[in-house]
């Protein structure tokens, strides 16, 4: 027996209306239709009488109750896209943000202009990414820096097995490394650009967290203790005055609560330049710094 699907639509949507909004249901429906089925939203536009079949709404209502259970999308699709990329998302890594696109957009915005002179022998510049999780950040700079040779770090090895992966997927080569940055005394290298999107988010703004990321999301890629909400910014930040070449940047994605503090940070460790940007939202999020 089947289903037509415009039908089990408005059936998917109004089951999912006590949790979601709307529109954001209806973005899930097509976000599904496209994955699973191969269709567009404009294929159901020109064909309003197309079926589903019994397997395929066993399957759909096996989706919708996940997402009833406020399972992100990403992880039930097992990917997301980022700066216009494909990334695989699971349990492991933190799904990727819109504004952690806006980092990425200012470093090849910089890079621009002269980032120092920590080149290998081909010439490049040398990149490394800090907590690079599902490898999103050092990905779309490989992917949009074509003279970039790209590191990226994670105190997580099922981390760094995803971000491989991706890596492999978009077809760019990163070389991935195993630390604890917070055990670590020296980077043993210059970088012209050092950027991370460590955890930031305090124990007090928990209650701010939404609860399908509070209950799905590595807690180890969000949160800080209260009382050291700087910690990762102040080691890298350290380690960077060490493995920054001359003239080489450092940009963070930041806790939008703790923005003049880190101005405060990068200007007391001597970093020059040092500029504290606000993301669509309106928030403090990105801040750079020149060595």
């Amino acid at each position: 027996m089947s289903t037509i699907i415009k039908e089990y639509r408005t059936q998917f949507i109004e089951e999912l209306s006590t949790i979601y909004d709307a529109g954001e249901a209806e973005s899930f429906f097509y976000l599904i239709l496209e994955d699973k089925q191969k269709l567009k939203r404009i294929d159901l536009a020109l064909n309003p009488d197309l079926t589903f079949t019994e397997n395929e709404i066993q399957l759909w209502n096996s989706i919708l109750e996940e997402l009833k259970k406020e399972i992100p999308i990403q992880y039930l699709l097992g990917k997301t896209s980022f700066y216009d990329l494909d990334f695989e998302v699971n349990k492991n890594v933190l799904i990727p943000r819109p504004e952690t696109e806006e980092l990425v957009e200012w470093i090849i915005e910089r890079r621009k202009l002269s980032f120092g002179s920590a080149q290998d022998d081909s010439g490049k510049i040398k990149i490394l990414d800090i907590g690079t999780g599902s490898g999103c950040i050092a990905i779309s700079l490989a992917k949009n820096i074509p003279n970039a040779s790209v590191f990226a770090v994670d105190v997580s090895e099922k981390a760094l097995v995803t971000a491989q992966k991706n890596a492999q997927s978009n077809e760019v080569n990163i070389t991935f490394i195993h630390k604890n940055i917070l055990e670590t005394d020296d980077l043993d290298a210059q970088f012209d650009i050092i950027v991370s999107n460590p955890p930031y988010v305090r124990e007090l703004e928990k209650v701010e967290i939404k609860k399908n990321v509070l209950d799905n999301e590595p807690h180890l890629a969000l949160f800080v203790e209260d009382n050291d909400a700087l910690v990762f910014y102040r080691k890298i930040t350290e380690l960077a005055q060490k493995n920054l070449a001359p003239n080489g940047q450092l940009f963070f994605e930041i806790n939008q609560y703790l923005g003049k503090e880190m101005v405060e940070l990068l200007e007391k460790m001597n970093f020059k330049s040092v500029e504290l940007r606000k993301d669509i939202y309106g928030n403090d999020r990105m801040i750079r710094g020149t060595i």
